[in-house]
């Protein structure tokens, strides 16, 4: 029997004989009330609050329908790699004038298979991607590569530039409200975009107990803070009066004066993109079919940001780690129809399998289905509403579908089914990373369930009507085990508020509810002619509401790809300043390297608003599809910053742990894979095979993280064209000593790989808490352990072939053993050897064992740079310089040896003493400058990399290049110089006024003054003659710098 048949048969069964209002009633008090005619009305608590219209989600608010917008572009089938001509055919599309109706046209593929190595992006309003159909034979756009990029990206710009906010009366508006009031007036206008700001105060954190949300752990670090739970709804001004504005779609959140009230603030977008879409099409990922956990390939296949009014309709998504489609912060008013996530790849855990999932507003999820999913269907963090998911269909999932956490408001779950799995709108607590109470104002109406938890939390509400699932949770629970109408709630208030039908509810899936116990013979023979055939699911519904609406296509405007010349004009790649050692010192562009460093991350972060802002950059932090600053870092971003801000150098190192869960630094194995953002990732593949720790897979130290490596390799790529410079260290030592959750988690365990490291399982944690495991992992005398770390430098060192502004080093906290130190330099002397390529490589460690390296004949030839870092001259003059191999931090030291304080003189002494003891050798100075300028010092000592300010005059650090350091005591005080007969000298001074004595040099300088502080130039103009001692006064206080500038160079000009 045809499927269609069987769907007939289920429409044609009569009712039972009775009415519909006899099947059901809603209680006199009901926050919803259904007439008979399958109308609603809504009852008002006390304060006006009450069930939010839902119906103004999707393109347009779903008062228009998705456009079959015009061809204007064909891309045939292509051989190879087809990313760059569909992203010329959109970009061409995209450089056409709008229609009318804002669309400039549509770039149709043809059926078959296209290889997509990289992403597919749009940028720009009113372009539209279509394949010829979204089955196997249709239009295929085959994801190719270990890369994580995301398939297709629609994204305009996040340049929203927001007015001054404007504070609204202080009374309570209710939920649903779209009049405010200003006690003084206001400025808006008819047309105005505005954003409607409810604030998170700490009053009423504390008010909903989410001020002790993970108070009870060693760091409590999902309490919610003022500030990171604000709702942010982006509105339209329909009607002022003087006092008043009208908004175009309701609140979903009342404003209470008792909680900060709330405020709005007139917007411009310009980066705002619109009227985009990508439909018709199936997107498969190429992934590692030995490894069904297998995260070495793409993550999402669609996301949306920066967009409004935009659709991705009839797409299937095959394999993909993560999303078919998210949509972000930044878009609003957004369809999703007609989609299917199928057979996910990847770990079973959190952030994977989010089949669809919205942080943006006024989204319609609608007849989507999805299988495997962790979270099917969800809405994010402080997502405002509304948001709607309407008849979609989760297969077996292996977490509930709902609000992940937050206070997500305006969420409506319509005729939702979850196949084994819930629907959540509940009380999180510290899950999800400090959910707490994930929705207010949610609904869920007619759905089917294994279960549908429901919380109300305080000053807020969620209701169940109909739900075919047990019920769990102190929300409103009514009519449950009842077929109720109307069949759709979203289609319901649409139809209230636009007067008319919607042609979407022909696309509604009735379920039959004939409840009658006593069948006639006609009804029974029809029933069980029914049950010998499966029941139709939404996978078929969705292909039957394709082939009976299809897309409607219009050639007459359309052009072959062939026939477009049109190509934007790539943006030339910049010649790279390559790093070079010479006389002692690290140059670019033959002058003194210096500059500001940076570090990545050792942990910490969410994504949580006041977390981003506070976030370094870090080059393998990963937030799955979501870039930015505290995200994903867009590594042209972070390069761009350094140069702005004066960072030379960027170390960046195998980061403490992956996810956010362990820094509560407990010790114990974790219950799930619910694994918190941003993940910090490792050098190494997740093997698919067992349980770590933390509830993922274990890693397989003998592949690599290809995520991991290509990023680095990237941002190596990106220093070397901008002059910055990056440090590699190998090693993060804090993993193996102090603190045991530095060791649980880390993929060198035993219990978290496969490769049958002889660690002891499980480890003994010093008084049940404290890890010594450096011994173990620094002796090179276990076969297995030695050759996996073999592995491992070599690929460090791999990673970076051709690179020049690199540094290899071992580790900033390194204070192991020299044997360690010796066998790490062997493995980089033997790479060195086979690849005929040297590297730069960078030495720290305790004072011993640098020296014992530093004076083997053989080894101090591999070491290019001296870090000093773990060894000071305390300002005494007596060394602080604890021995290596004990087992102990460099934190841990302290506690125990004086450590003391040092000087200018002291750090001077500790960089001019190396310089000149291995003058081929560069000497960086990493330990303790809390000495006023103390960069001045390491730079005045010989050093490379200090943090001077930047000085305008590129000779400056051109002359320091041939310079030497040396003291003069004049007058009983010490002069720091850097000198150089014949080419000029730099002196700081302690002091405004000083003498420099030129006895041995008759040449006659010019005098430029340089600010130690800001790096501002002074040129006097002011000639002084050698020869003698002469007696100079600097324009400014205190400490000062001079230059003194050769007169027959052209370096120092004004």
């Amino acid at each position: 029997m045809n499927k269609w048949w069987r769907l007939s048969l289920w429409l044609l069964l009569p009712l039972a004989p009775v009415t519909s209002d006899a099947h059901f009633k809603t209680t006199p008090n009901s926050p919803v009330q259904v007439h008979e005619d399958g109308t609603l009305t809504y009852r008002k608590a006390a304060n006006g609050d009450r069930v939010p219209d839902y119906s103004y989600c999707g393109y347009h608010a779903s008062e228009a329908a998705i456009p079959d917008v015009k061809v204007k572009v064909l891309v045939p089938l292509i051989k190879g790699d087809a990313t760059t001509q569909i992203q010329q055919a959109i970009d061409y599309v995209s450089s056409l004038a709008p229609d009318k109706d804002g669309f400039r046209g549509t770039i149709l593929l043809q059926k078959g298979n296209y290889r997509i190595s990289g992403s597919l992006v749009i940028r720009t309003s009113g372009v539209v991607l279509r394949g010829s159909g979204s089955d196997e034979a249709g239009t295929v756009l085959y994801a190719v590569g270990n890369d994580r990029e995301t398939l297709i990206r629609i994204t305009g710009a996040g340049n929203r530039v927001t007015g001054p906010p404007v504070e609204v009366d202080e009374k309570y508006f209710p939920v649903n409200t779209t009049q405010l009031t200003f006690a003084k007036g206001h400025p808006f206008r008819v047309g105005d975009k505005v954003l409607v700001n409810r604030p998170s105060t700490g009053e009423w954190i504390r008010i909903i107990g989410a001020d002790r949300i993970g108070a009870y752990v060693d760091y409590p670090l999902t309490v919610w803070k003022e500030g990171d739970f604000d709702q942010n709804w982006y509105r339209e001004i329909v009607a002022v009066t003087p006092r008043s504005v009208t908004l175009d779609v309701p609140l979903t959140n009342a404003l209470d004066p008792d909680y900060g009230g709330g405020y709005l603030a007139r917007y411009e977008w310009p980066g705002l993109i619109s009227r985009v879409g990508v439909e018709n099409l199936r997107c498969i990922s190429e992934h590692d079919t030995s490894n069904p956990k297998d995260e070495n390939h793409r993550w999402m296949a669609i996301t949306l940001e920066h967009v409004r009014d935009a659709w991705v309709r009839r797409v299937v998504t095959q394999h993909f780690v993560s999303s078919s489609v998210a949509v972000w912060e930044t878009a609003s008013r957004i369809t999703v129809e007609d989609c299917k996530s199928l057979a996910p790849v990847g770990e079973i855990g959190n952030y994977r399998r989010y089949a669809f999932q919205t942080l943006g507003q006024q989204v319609l999820f609608q007849r989507c289905y999805a299988e495997y999913a962790w979270h099917a269907y969800s809405a994010g963090f402080t997502t405002p509403g509304p948001n709607a998911f309407v008849q979609c269909f989760s297969y077996m999932p292996y977490n509930f579908s709902g609000a992940v956490g937050g206070w997500a408001t305006g969420i409506l779950f319509d005729k939702m089914t979850v196949d084994g799995g819930t629907i959540s709108f509940g009380y999180r607590d510290v899950d999800g990373q400090g959910g707490g109470w994930s929705a207010a104002n949610s609904m869920s109406w007619q759905c089917r369930a294994a279960q549908i938890l429901l919380d109300a939390p305080p000053g807020a509400q969620n209701w169940a009507y109909g739900s075919w699932a047990q019920g769990y949770g102190n929300g409103h629970h009514e009519l449950e085990h009842t077929f109720i109408k109307p069949e759709s709630f979203f289609y319901a208030q649409l139809k209230a508020r636009r007067g008319r039908r919607s042609v979407e509810e022909d696309k509604i899936r009735v379920y039959n509810s004939s409840e009658t116990t006593a069948p006639s013979f006609a009804q029974t023979a029809q029933l069980s002619e029914l049950a010998r055939h499966p029941d139709l699911t939404m996978f078929e519904w969705i292909d039957r509401m394709i082939e009976q609406y299809p897309i409607q296509e219009d050639y007459s405007e359309a052009v072959m790809l062939s026939d477009v010349a049109y190509m934007k004009p790539a943006l030339p790649i910049k010649k790279g300043t390559p790093l070079q050692l010479s006389n002692g010192r690290l140059l670019l562009d033959d002058k003194v390297a210096t500059g500001k460093r940076t570090r990545t991350s050792l942990w910490r972060g969410s994504t949580r608003p006041g977390d981003i802002a506070a976030a370094g950059p870090n080059l393998v932090r990963f937030v799955p599809g979501r870039i930015g600053r505290g995200l994903t870092d867009d590594l042209d971003t972070v390069v761009a910053d350094m140069v702005k801000q004066n960072i030379r150098v960027m170390q960046s190192f195998p980061a403490l742990w992956y996810e956010r869960r362990r820094d509560d630094h407990a010790r114990s194995r974790r219950a799930d894979a619910d694994v918190w953002a941003p993940f910090y990732e490792q050098p190494f593949s997740r093997s698919g095979q067992g349980e770590a720790y933390d509830r993922l897979s274990k890693c397989d130290l003998t592949r690599w993280n290809d995520w991991y490596w290509r990023r680095l390799r990237r941002f190596a790529d990106l220093a070397d064209q901008q002059g910055r410079i990056y440090i590699e260290e190998h090693y993060l030592q804090h993993n193996i000593i102090e603190e045991g959750a530095h060791w649980t988690d880390y993929p060198w365990r035993t219990a978290n790989n496969i490769n049958g490291l002889d660690f002891p399982e499980h480890p003994a944690y010093a008084g049940d808490k404290r890890i010594f495991m450096a011994e173990q992992f620094y002796d090179t005398t276990r076969v297995k352990l030695n050759s996996i770390q073999k592995a491992y430098i070599r690929k460090s060192l791999d990673n970076f072939k051709g690179n020049s502004n690199i540094l290899h080093h071992l580790g900033v906290e390194y204070t192991g053993p020299l044997h360690f130190a010796q066998f790490w330099l062997d493995v980089i002397a033997e790479w060195e050897k086979e690849n005929r390529q040297e590297v730069l490589v960078m030495l720290p460690g305790t004072k011993d064992v640098q020296d014992a390296i530093l004076n083997d004949p053989v080894r101090s030839r591999i070491v290019d740079v001296i870090d000093v870092i773990q060894w000071q001259y305390r300002d005494d003059g007596t060394l602080y310089a604890p021995p290596g191999g004990v087992s102990l931090a460099p934190r841990q030291y302290v506690r125990i040896m004086e450590k003391g304080n040092t000087s200018f003189g002291q750090i001077h002494r500790a960089v001019s003493e190396l310089h000149a003891r291995y003058p081929e050798k560069a000497v960086i100075y990493s330990a303790d400058r809390n000495v006023r300028y103390a960069e001045w010092a390491v730079f005045m000592g010989g050093g490379s990399l200090a943090a001077i300010p930047r000085v305008a005059d590129p000779d400056f650090l051109r002359a320091a290049a041939r310079m030497k350091p040396s003291v003069q005591i004049v007058d009983g005080m010490p002069q720091y110089l850097l000198g150089r007969k014949g080419n000029g000298y730099i002196v700081f001074s302690n002091r405004p006024s000083f003498s420099i004595d030129l006895g041995k040099d008759s040449h006659p300088y010019k005098l430029v003054w340089i600010h130690p502080e800001s790096g501002e130039t002074i040129h006097t103009g002011e000639l002084v003659e050698g020869g003698g001692k002469i007696e100079v006064r600097a324009p400014f206080e205190n400490e000062a710098v001079a230059w003194l500038c050769l007169q027959n160079q052209n370096a120092c000009q004004e």
